[in-house]
């Protein structure tokens, strides 16, 4: 290691970056909570059969999933003038709760028809049969792809320095272009995307092992 890269790793360096990766999982942990509550209602919502609320539930899916995450994040900034950190976790939240729903709707999905048809035959409504026997149930089974999401959700909170959140990409940015090296440069950029590597793939295995385990369950 030649000393321009050397100069790289030192105690500020890991701090800066320290301190933007907790930002990074701080909005990414809120705007999983968010989302997962949002699009469990809108998943839901879609899944009822009722007209009005499973047209609305599914014309919201359709309209964020095929919309570009960045410019939702934009606009919660300069359209809805929320502060940067708030935009940001606004247009994560929105974004994801979309995906959420199709999550939870495939869980919803997944219960067999007669674990409805019991429940009604011992008197409980709608309401109570999907709380207490079918949601539980489907939530056992949206476990991973719930942690797949929040991996996607992870990475995708690098789009909010765009808006001027100081986040782990954005810190990077900020602390890269100080060094006048390009071999410094792209060490910086590369101890950020090892940084999202380490963290994606150790979320990555968890997921798989809570799949293997739904599989075994499920026998």
């Amino acid at each position: 290691m030649n000393d321009t890269v050397a100069a790289v790793f030192t105690s500020d360096v890991f701090w800066f970056l320290g301190r933007g990766l907790w930002l990074t999982l701080q909005m990414a942990a809120i705007a999983m909570v968010l989302a997962f509550a949002l699009g469990t209602v809108i998943g839901i919502a879609r899944y009822s059969g009722l007209p009005v609320l499973s047209h609305l539930a599914a014309a919201y899916v359709e309209a964020i999933r095929n919309s570009p995450l960045p410019l939702l994040i934009l606009f919660m900034k300069f359209a809805a003038h929320l502060p940067k950190e708030s935009a940001g976790i606004m247009g994560l939240t929105l974004f994801t709760a979309a995906m959420m729903a199709e999550i939870v709707r495939g869980g919803l999905n997944s219960i067999d028809k007669g674990q409805w048809e019991a429940a009604r035959s011992q008197g409980f409504t709608y309401v109570k049969t999907l709380r207490h026997i079918v949601l539980p149930q489907a939530l056992r089974k949206m476990i991973p792809p719930i942690f797949s999401q929040f991996i996607t959700l992870l990475k995708d909170t690098s789009y909010v320095w765009w808006i001027g959140v100081e986040e782990l990409t954005a810190r990077g940015f900020i602390l890269a272009n100080k060094y006048t090296g390009t071999a410094q440069f792209l060490t910086i950029l590369g101890m950020v995307a090892l940084t999202y590597y380490v963290l994606c793939h150790l979320l990555g295995r968890v997921a798989r092992s809570q799949e293997k385990r739904m599989a075994w369950l499920s026998y």
